[in-house]
This record gives C-alpha cells, structure tokens and sequence, in this order.
C-alpha cells in the first residue's frame, strides 16, 4: 500500500510539475503553480515558513517522502531506475553511506551560495536542474507537437490551436539540460538514487530531520529469511539485510523493499511501538488502511492563483533576424528589485522563461551569470499590463507586483544610436519607437534644432522611460536596433 500511495502521489506531482513547465500558455499556472511553491529550496529563498516547516514536520513524521513524491528530480530518476530494474530485475546492492562525499557537497553548495556564484548553486539545487530540462529540451518538442496540431486544425477550418514561435533561448543552458539529463540517467539506471544521496543539498539537510522520523521500514527479525531481495531492490542502496538494519538518513520511502519481501519481514511504523510490540506490551496489528490513509492525507495541498490568458504579438516583416546589443547592464524583469538581490534568490530553474508570454525572458549566456534569467528584445517586448513573471516565480527572486505597479517601475532607459536611424539619416520618415511607446518617454524633434526641416530623431525622457523594450523592439532596423535599453543595478519608479 505504502509503494502504490507514492507512486499515485509521486506521479501526480510530476506530470503537474511538468506540465507546469512545458505550458506555453500560462493557463495551467491558475491550477498548478502551487507545486513550484512548495518545493524545498525555493520555499527557503522565498522565506516562505509555512511551507518549510510543513515540509520539516512532514521529514519528521514519514521521513524523506519528499525527496519520493514532492521533489521531480527524485520522481525522473526512480522512472529511469524502473527501466533499469525492466532490464535487469534485483540490481542493487547495500553500500555504506559516503558521508565524506554527502557533507562535502553541502559544505560546497553552503559556500557558493553565500559567496553568491549564482551557477553553481543552479546546478547543485534539484529543481533547478528538472526545470532546464523540462524547459530546455520537453517545451520546444510541445511547442512543435502543438504547432503539428494548428497546422492540422487550419486545414479543417479550425481555430482550437494556434502556432508559436520555437527558437532556441540560450545554446550554452540547453547543452547543460542534456548534460544534466545524460549523467542522472545514467546514474539512476545503473545506481538508483546516487544523486540524492551523494550530491543533491536539499537530500542532505532533510537526512539529518529522517534520521528521527516518527514512522520507519522496520525489520522483524524473526520472519526475515536473509534472502537479500530487499537490499536488491533498495535504489537507496540503504537497506543491510545482514544485519537487519536500514540508513534512515539515505531511505526515501518508497515502499520497494516492502512490497519485494515475500516473507512479510518488512513494515512501515513506529520502530519503538515495533519493539513493544513483540515484547508483549501490546498485541494490536497496525490498521495499514489508517496509515495508508494518514499518508495520503498529509501529502495533499490546495492552491490557485489567477493567470492571464496568452497574448500574441504582432511585427514588422522579417528581414534579418535581429541580434541582442551588447548591454553594459543587464536587464533584469521588473519586480525582481535590482542586479544583487535577483541573483540572489534566483535558483534558475527557467520557470520564468518558460511562462513569459512575449517571448522577453530568456537564460544569460554570460559566464558571471550563466543560466540566469535576463530580458532581451529579439522576439517582444516586456508588456506593462504582464505580471506573469513575478506571479510564478516560487523562490522570492520576484516582489510580486500588481499591473498599475509594473507601469511605473524603471528597469532601464532607451539609448538612441543614431548612426543607424533611418529618421535621423534621412532615409525615410519612421518614428516608430516613438508612436509605440506606452508611456511616451520617446518624441521626434529635428536634428538640427535650428532647423525644423531637419531628419528627425528619437529624443528620450530618461526620466519616464521604464525600459519596456517596446521602441527596440518595433524599430525596423536590422541586425542592431536603432535605439536599445540599458539595464540598471537597482530599478526605481518613476
């Protein structure tokens, strides 16, 4: 009952959580951005308390279901391991537990994040790692499948699905989803459940709360047969049949060495009611209905928050494909505060990316900051009515903000380069960052300001542009945008 119970939790949590990801929409964030939310590091970074305290309680009483059913990095590598075990069945074995190498990792993981390298902390922390892959490499094959089915849904006169644009955000974050995905395969197929007892920080810190778990496997020694197939089937590799003694600190719960034993050695309660048990004290069998009942019942959470529906950008007609400029500051979402305090609660997990409906978002590239999340201006603009970003974010990189807010928050400013206008070169009358800008920041006046028959050319009010992106956005020069925006370290409002 235990192993059906966490495989029924465990899934639902994964498909939502991957759904979550690969929605392009942002309609499925009104039912299922609570899943985000409610994970482990993200929560902490948020200051989120109630979730961390519930997620402590939850270690306490059941152990490290969270690491079994909450967490999709632990739910991917027991479906990688499933098909390990199709191939080859009973292929684990009972290993001491690398303490060296498990404090180690979380002494690493400590420093960087207080040293503030973004990277490494991105590439240590679990969710961030299944969200690069559910973003880099799952999305893009929706977004086609979607893109496969409007093509089908036009030619019977069908408006039930729309195409999108599918390009490539980041190459560098995309070669580090598969690199990620490639080496926890292949650690999960042949191992099980390495990475979380070697690697992962947030595995480490809830061992310490499992070591104390209310509820425990337990062995009865007098039934065991020493038959080895519970330590065969343990992806914890946890589970000493010979000395009838399990690591809590390394065992995830997931019920396999229960269900694998065919002498009934094997049970999920108290170890002490346990041993009182077999000395006499008390002579009651565990009701496993009750139990059962009592675990699914503390792995059910609600929540909802509302979403907007998906806007679709019109355009000027290609003609090169537009480049990013070189910014002096990078341009970071508005609601995230500034530069420092961005990067230092993001945990890159690409949530953002994935849901921000103008195609704004995208992973920096840059070495200082790689797989952080920074706003350019090839595919849209950053549109004053969306809050989208700062609504799924679940790790407090985000104020969250309201849309009358957003219009007045200053991200940066526009800069005019005017060699490439072709207004102030006087090859055509444009304007358009002027007429676009939605809060008027950008005006026309004569280059010359002796002469009003002048070319004109882009004046901005760097006192009420926010840096929406909108005029780099619509100018139709190509490669380079006549007028870009310069991010700044803190924003401000305006």
């Amino acid at each position: 009952m235990l192993r059906k119970i966490r495989i029924t939790f465990g899934s639902l949590f994964f498909l939502g959580l991957t759904l979550l990801f690969m929605d392009f929409t942002g309609t499925l964030h009104h039912y299922l951005g609570w899943l985000a939310k409610v994970q482990a590091l993200e929560a902490l970074l948020a200051l989120n308390v109630t979730v961390v305290v519930v997620l402590v309680l939850l270690t306490l009483v059941f152990g490290r279901i969270y690491c079994s059913v909450i967490c999709p990095l632990g739910v991917l590598q027991d479906i990688v391991g499933w098909f390990g075990k199709k191939a080859r069945k009973n292929r684990y074995t009972y290993s001491k537990a690398m303490s060296w190498l498990r404090y180690g990792m979380l002494g690493i993981f400590l420093i960087v994040f207080i040293a503030g390298a973004g990277t490494a902390v991105q590439l240590l922390a679990p969710y961030s790692a299944f969200g690069r892959i559910a973003t880099m490499l799952l999305q893009p094959l929706w977004m086609l499948v979607n893109n496969m089915l409007a093509l089908l849904a036009e030619h019977y006169e069908s408006y039930a699905f729309y195409s999108v644009d599918v390009w490539m955000k980041s190459l560098p974050v995309l070669l580090i989803a598969l690199i990620t995905l490639v080496v926890l395969a292949v650690l999960a197929w042949r191992n099980g459940r390495t990475y979380c007892n070697t690697i992962c920080p947030v595995g480490t810190v809830l061992s310490f709360f499992a070591r104390y778990s209310f509820l425990k496997i337990t062995f009865d020694e007098d039934k065991c047969k020493n038959c080895s197939l519970c330590t065969k089937n343990c992806k914890s590799a946890c589970i000493d049949f010979k000395n009838h003694k399990v690591d809590y600190s390394r065992c995830v719960v997931c019920g396999d060495c229960i269900s694998s034993c065919k002498f009934g050695a094997l049970s999920y309660h108290n170890a002490r009611l346990h041993k009182a048990h077999h000395k006499g004290v008390s002579s009651e069998n565990v009701d496993s209905g009750k139990r059962s009942f009592l675990v699914a019942t503390a792995l059910v959470s609600t929540a909802a928050l509302a979403q907007e529906s998906k806007h679709v950008d019109g355009g000027l007609a290609d003609i090169l494909e537009k480049k990013a400029p070189e910014r002096k500051t990078p341009l970071t979402p508005p609601g995230s505060l500034s530069h420092t305090h961005f990067a230092g609660h993001c945990t890159g997990c690409q949530l953002c990316v994935s849901k921000c409906p103008n195609d704004v978002l995208r992973p920096s590239t840059d070495l200082m900051h790689l797989m952080l999340p920074e706003m350019s201006f090839e595919k849209g603009y950053c549109r004053p009515e969306c809050t989208r970003c700062s609504e799924v974010c679940p790790a407090g990189a985000f104020h969250l903000i309201d849309k009358e807010e957003k219009s007045g928050i200053q991200i940066g400013h526009a800069v005019v380069a005017a060699d490439f206008c072709i207004s102030a070169l006087g090859e055509a009358e444009c304007g358009n960052c002027a007429r676009h800008c939605p809060t008027g920041a950008i005006e026309m006046v004569p280059s010359d300001p002796d002469d009003e028959l002048s070319p004109s050319v882009p004046a901005v009010n760097e006192n009420v542009c926010i840096g929406c992106g909108a005029c780099e956005y619509l100018c139709p020069v190509r490669p380079l945008s006549a007028i870009h925006v310069e991010g700044h370290e803190v924003h401000k409002m305006v």
